[in-house]
């Protein structure tokens, strides 16, 4: 292990407030509080802002796998078909969905994308990274559902309106009934893949986790806070990021393969919003609030500022 001295140096720096150039474990002097403080990476995580969309709206559908990679699809206020990709900077409008809608699921990535059901169809379209394209119908048309998938070639599709227990598998061209949750329910926060899903709060069973193997679904662990349209990023069963809510919640939740932990809130409480990512990089976009075109970006890992004291 390093020591102070190899580390940083000997000499201690006197600066005026937060050091900006401070590295890990390195004290300074802030002559303006009169404090001596450190930082140090914590692997709680934050929120940030990002690029606000274009068009601000709720009920949207997202896709992609980090806070820097990102599609949003449709939504309201006027069902939509609005299509907008993120940079991790900022918004671009692209090519718009063939059928408008809101309440609508979606999964995969910025290039292979998958959108399915909203309004009161059974819709599927599939995004190739340019245009969308219309594939065969769910099985069960219905909106509000969880959704979870790596890309547009496999999806799981379960819950939605009117508290369904549905859940239907896309193997890249058709939809096939598989094994209904435990509980049927709707405005649900999903996320996975086909073989390891999660499938979490909801109307009217608010704080129920059900866990997906591939084959059957099972009763897990409850939120802390039960609540409906939150968003959800993660990549399996065991690794779950869920934030917003109803009532215009902030709180953010993580989930692993066991138990809820209440992290770091939102900025901007809402619900309804588009949600994609990783528990370690995601991004929240859009919302009920007006609606909004607020997105927050967030990462596993932040940098925190602590006082020394005597």
């Amino acid at each position: 292990m390093a020591t102070y001295k190899e580390k940083v140096g000997t000499a201690v720096v006197n600066f005026a407030g937060n050091y900006p150039g401070a590295v890990e474990g390195e004290l300074w002097y802030d002559s303006t509080n009169k404090d001596f403080k450190y930082q140090f990476i914590s692997p709680i995580g934050a929120w940030a802002t990002g690029g606000n969309l274009n068009t601000g709206r709720e009920k949207g559908a997202s896709g992609g796998v980090s806070n820097s990679s990102a599609l949003f699809a449709g939504g309201s206020p006027a069902p939509s078909g609005q299509t907008e990709s993120y940079n991790g900077t900022s918004w671009t409008e692209v090519n718009d969905l063939n059928s408008d809608r809101d309440d609508l699921t979606g999964n995969g990535t910025q290039t292979s994308a998958l959108i399915y059901g909203g309004g009161s169809t059974g819709k599927t379209e599939l995004w190739n990274g340019t245009n969308w394209t219309e594939k065969n119908d769910l099985n069960t048309a219905r909106n509000q559902m969880g959704g979870a998938g790596v890309d547009n070639t496999s999806a799981l599709a379960f819950g939605g309106t009117p508290a369904a227990a549905n859940t239907e598998s896309w193997n890249g061209t058709n939809w096939t009934e598989v094994n209904d949750l435990n509980t049927g329910r709707n405005r649900v926060g999903g996320t996975g893949i086909i073989t390891s899903a999660l499938c979490v709060g909801g109307a009217p069973s608010p704080a129920y986790t059900e866990s997906w193997n591939g084959t059957n679904w099972t009763e897990v662990g409850d939120l802390n806070s039960g609540r409906n349209a939150m968003g959800a990023a993660g990549v399996s069963n065991t690794a779950v990021l869920v934030f917003g809510g109803s009532g215009t919640s902030a709180l953010t939740e993580l989930w692993n393969g066991s138990s809820w932990t209440e992290v770091a809130d939102l900025s901007q409480a809402r619900d309804a919003g588009g949600s994609n990512g990783t528990t370690t990089s995601a991004l929240f976009s859009g919302g009920n609030t007006s609606p909004t075109a607020a997105t927050e970006e967030w990462s596993g890992t932040s940098t925190v500022t602590k006082v020394l004291t005597d």
